[in-house]
C-alpha cells in the first residue's frame, strides 16, 4: 500500500500498483504509472503534469531522486528491474528493463540506457545519447568506458530482489 503523497494533477490521478512502495515524503504527481512492487522511497519526486511517466514492475528509485519529462518534447518511460540511485535526476528518457543507473547521476532528454546498460554514479548522459546493452558508461559528459562483466548482471537481479523485499518490509512496518 503506497503511503507517500499521491496527488492528481489537471484531472490526472497516478495510476499506482497497489503493491508498489511509495515512502513517507516522497512525491507522485499526476500522469505516472507506477507498476507492481515498484519502490519510490524517501523524499523522491514523480512529476507527470507534462507528459506521462511510466515506471515498469519491481524497479526502485532511491531517496533524493527526481523523474520529469520535458514539456511537447519527450515523456519519461523506465522499464522493469530497473535500479535508480540515490539523488538521480531521470529527465525526458528512457530506461530499458535491468537498466542501473548509478547515484548522483543525470539522464537527460531522449537519451536511452538500453537494457541491462549502466551509468556509473555521478556521470551526466547528455541529450541524445544511447547506452547500449551491457555497457558501462560514465563521467561527465558520460563516454563508454567497458563492456559489463556477466557477475555484474548478477549482483544487479540481487539489488532488485533487495529493494523488494525492502519495500514490503517497509510497507509493513511503518506507522
Amino acid at each position: 500500500m503506497p503511503l507517500g503523497n499521491i496527488m492528481t494533477y489537471q484531472g490526472k490521478v497516478p495510476d499506482v500498483d497497489p503493491t508498489a512502495f511509495v515512502a513517507p515524503g516522497a512525491h507522485v504527481i499526476g500522469e505516472v504509472s507506477l507498476g507492481g512492487l515498484t519502490t519510490i522511497w524517501y523524499n523522491c519526486v514523480v512529476r507527470g503534469d507534462q507528459e506521462p511517466i511510466h515506471i515498469g514492475a519491481r524497479t526502485n528509485l532511491q531517496d533524493g531522486s527526481v523523474v520529469h519529462t520535458s514539456k511537447g518534447i519527450a515523456d519519461t518511460w523506465i522499464g522493469e528491474n530497473v535500479l535508480i540511485g540515490h539523488g538521480c535526476i531521470i529527465h525526458g528518457c528512457r530506461l530499458e528493463d535491468r537498466a542501473f543507473i548509478g547515484m548522483g547521476s543525470v539522464v537527460l532528454d531522449l537519451s536511452v540506457v538500453e537494457a541491462g546498460g549502466m551509468l556509473a554514479a555521478g556521470s551526466v548522459l547528455t541529450p541524445r545519447k544511447r547506452i547500449p546493452s551491457g555497457q558501462l558508461w560514465g563521467g561527465s559528459p558520460a563516454r563508454y568506458m567497458r563492456d559489463l562483466r556477466p557477475e555484474e548482471s548478477a549482483i544487479h537481479a540481487e539489488q532488485v530482489e533487495e529493494y523488494v523485499q525492502l519495500g514490503i518490509s517497509h510497507t509493513a512496518s511503518l506507522k
